[in-house]
């Protein structure tokens, strides 16, 4: 009597620990959710409001050329933003987890630093950089690279740079994570029976750090599609991504239910990349157990 006593008191505890957890996903995430596409399938008023109507014209609208131009860039940008940041952040985190002890605190802490500002303050910062005249204009000049000004700002390239900029930190640390439990002897014993440098890379590495890898490309490639105010600050009008036009829905249009409909496709999109993942991870996972 008194274990079964001892274990419903700690069944309760279980419970009550895991209920605040199970209540704000319901309240705050998956409540939104369905609302989102319960509001994805109404009527949009002529004026204001919604009307409850059922229609599926919100999801035709998304079939228009220009809102699947958007889309189609959104993509485009979220892949280049990717590989730019896998070039730049993998050889980084890599190299990271081979640092001594004390390095890897400074260098952590390097990287973290930027955090404790606003992302929005980092960002005025780059328009600083690439206006016209501005600190890059002026280090050209002075080199002698370039006698005009070059007009940066506004640009695809610079909206570009500021999603690299953004998202490197996620692409550096998830590479690190796995590259640290990498065991560096396997490289050498790799070596030591032949392997080329690059073979070593590609069969030893590699295999064992994409996991990590893997998940910097979540942590980048999903967000790169909706940070529509890195656009907005560095891209001017010029580039409009799908967050732009969500947003443009709500506070300019007022066409709730499109936007809902525009974001249930966006959340499509990324539980894709969220499946693929998981797929591949499993994958990776049960190789190594063979």
């Amino acid at each position: 009597m008194k274990h079964m006593g001892k274990k419903k008191k700690w069944f309760k505890g279980q419970v009550l620990t895991v209920l605040p957890l199970y209540l704000f996903t319901l309240l705050f995430v998956l409540g939104p959710m369905i609302y989102m596409v319960v509001l994805s399938f109404l009527t949009r008023a002529e004026t204001w409001g919604i009307l409850p109507e059922l229609t599926l014209k919100n999801y035709q609208d998304i079939g228009e050329p220009i809102y699947l131009k958007t889309f189609w860039e959104s993509i485009k940008l979220a892949v280049v933003s990717t590989l730019l940041i896998v070039a730049i952040g993998y050889p980084f985190g890599y190299f990271m987890a081979k640092l001594t002890g004390k390095w890897k605190k400074r260098v952590t802490m390097l990287l973290m630093i930027p955090f404790w500002t606003s992302s929005l303050i980092r960002l005025y910062g780059w328009i600083i950089i690439f206006r016209a005249g501005g600190v890059l204009d002026k280090l050209l000049n002075a080199l002698h690279v370039t006698e005009e000004p070059l007009k940066l700002l506004y640009t695809y390239p610079a909206v570009v740079v500021g999603m690299v900029y953004a998202l490197l930190p996620f692409m550096i640390f998830a590479v690190y994570s796995s590259a640290e439990k990498l065991d560096f002897s396997l490289v050498e014993a790799a070596r030591d029976l032949g392997a080329s440098p690059w073979k070593a890379f590609l069969t030893v590495t590699l295999k064992l750090t994409l996991p990590g890898l893997l998940s910097g490309v979540v942590l980048t490639f999903v967000p790169s599609m909706g940070l529509f105010f890195i656009a907005d600050i560095l891209g001017g009008n010029k580039v409009i991504l799908v967050g732009n036009l969500i947003q443009d829905q709500l506070m300019k249009a007022h066409n709730w239910p499109f936007a809902a409909s525009l974001s249930v496709i966006l959340l499509a999109l990324t539980s894709v990349m969220i499946y693929l993942y998981r797929k591949i991870s499993g994958v990776k996972e049960l190789e190594g157990l063979v």
